[in-house]
């Protein structure tokens, strides 16, 4: 799999066609017109994903997961992409169960190819129906799989986006986001600062 340096991948952890949804959503567009990245979209919602079930058949055979669902559509634009953003509601003060799934599925990619993630650049969105409902935390949880995975953490730098993109619904799904501009103005600090490491 050849990797795509100017592809921007934008992975939506929601079930729902809401806040998150709109927010990668806007990312993408805003990270293809300001600065011309390719961009690719993909949403767990509708998705069939099984759940790792840690059987180590992915280790054990170096052929991949067990499992034959959604996520191996998933796996060669993984691979493709050079740059990563992942995005995801907050459920119950963490990253949703969905987008969880996927981060441990990835296991059968590393199995794999262990360089399978190396050097490629992460950025990370969390969207709460609370200001403060968890957003960073679901956030540092991306982050961490970034750097068990030895790619590049991306955040908007000091004074505004330090983690990555915080957004705020206020528990009005769509409308919420796309009013929270203090929140969208996170998204657009993130993806200027991925757009100044690409090559």
């Amino acid at each position: 799999m050849v990797e795509n340096k100017n592809l921007l991948l934008g992975i939506c952890g929601s079930p729902r066609k809401q806040g998150t949804d709109f927010a990668v959503q806007y990312a993408l567009k805003y990270a293809t017109e300001k600065f011309s990245f390719d961009t690719e979209y993909w949403t767990v919602r509708g998705k069939e994903i099984k759940f790792c079930i840690h059987c180590n058949y992915c280790v054990r055979e170096k052929k991949g997961c067990v499992h034959k669902d959604d996520i191996q559509d998933l796996y060669p634009k993984l691979e493709k992409a050079k740059f990563l953003l992942f995005g995801t509601p907050v459920f119950q003060g963490n990253l949703s169960g969905q987008l969880k799934t996927i981060l441990d599925r990835c296991r059968g990619l590393v199995a794999q190819n262990p360089n399978v993630f190396k050097g490629k650049y992460g950025v990370a969105l969390a969207v709460g129906g609370d200001r403060s409902g968890g957003q960073e935390i679901a956030i540092r949880s991306i982050l961490d799989f970034f750097q068990q995975n030895h790619m590049v953490s991306v955040s908007g730098g000091a004074f505004g986006a330090n983690l990555g993109a915080s957004l705020w619904s206020n528990d009005k799904g769509k409308e919420g986001v796309q009013n929270d501009e203090e929140g969208l103005r996170t998204i657009r600090k993130v993806i200027k600062r991925l757009a100044e490491l690409k090559q």
